[in-house]
């Protein structure tokens, strides 16, 4: 997964990070990439913290799609 914007051209970090699903609490696998100018800025650590706190497992996002 993605997160923050990757200029053409622009070096990557790979990255994991611990994740659960916000709805069942289901611990999912949290490889990500980012620029390597986002990685390093001030607004990389708030990006990740709110990410976590919205972050839907496969399942529950299936669930709220359907649902609708």
């Amino acid at each position: 997964m993605i997160i923050g914007n990757i200029e053409k051209n622009e070096k990557t970090i790979k990255f994991s990070i611990e994740l659960n699903c916000s709805n069942c609490a289901k611990k999912v696998p949290g490889s990500m990439k980012a620029s390597e100018k986002f990685f390093n800025s001030k607004e990389f650590p708030a990006k990740i913290k709110s990410f976590r706190k919205d972050y839907l497992c496969g399942i529950c996002r299936d669930k709220k799609r359907t649902s609708k």
